[in-house]
Parts: structure tokens; sequence; C-alpha cells
């Protein structure tokens, strides 16, 4: 009987350990660029930096805006546990006055939609 409680214990202590999910963590190092007061026509891309602090892979299968005045670029290969990634946003700057954006990240990720912003001010040419 005893042999049969022991055999039962390891088998499940062994079942519990396996059962273990691996998943995708998405930790970024700021949700949010401020550009703050920028000049009309200067660079507009920034770059949002984020580690998988997870135990699997981690895909990125979708980054979208919410104008057509921001273009973000996600990575296309898998970001491995541990390691660091980007996506980068380019705003354009041709456009005068407040930046309120929002970037939505999708991904495999136990958080699996994670959304980011933009904001800041494009000033209008000096001296017209």
């Amino acid at each position: 009987m005893k042999k049969l409680l022991m055999l039962l214990f390891v088998g499940f202590t062994c079942l519990g350990v396996s059962a273990q999910e691996k998943v995708a963590k998405i930790e970024f190092k700021s949700d949010v660029i401020d550009y703050g007061e920028i000049a009309r026509g200067s660079d507009g891309v920034r770059v949002f930096e984020f580690t998988n602090t997870g135990n699997a892979p981690l895909i990125i299968s979708k980054v979208t805006s919410s104008c057509g005045c921001t273009i973000p670029k996600k990575p296309e290969e898998p970001v491995m546990p541990g390691q660091t990634g980007q996506i980068e946003v380019k705003y354009d700057t041709q456009r005068v006055g407040h930046i309120r954006k929002t970037i939505m990240v999708t991904s495999n990720a136990d958080t699996p939609k994670v959304p980011l912003k933009i904001k800041g001010q494009v000033l209008p040419d000096s001296g017209k």
C-alpha cells in the first residue's frame, strides 16, 4: 500500500511540474512616447523598446495605428525569452497640431493586446 501511495504521489508531482504552461510575456520600457514640441518636417521616427519576460518565444502578429498619419513597424522574427525588441513608429510631422495617437500591439503574449500611445505637438513653420 505504501508503495502504491508513493507511486501516486510521485506521478502527481511530475504531472504538476510538466503542466506548467510556457507563456510569452511582453514588457515595454514605456508605453508612452512624448514627442514634446517638434518642428514641422522634423524626424518623426521613435521607438518603443520591449522585453520578452516570459518563457516562450514572443510572436508579434500585428501592430496597427489609430490614424494613417502614424506608421508602425513590428519585428518579423520571434523574440526569444529574455531578449529585447523594438516597435518603430513614424509620425507624419507635416501635420501641424497636437499629436494623440494609439498603436495597438497584438501578440501571443499572456496579454494579447497592448495599447501604446504617442503624444506631442508639431509646431508650424516659424515666420509664416
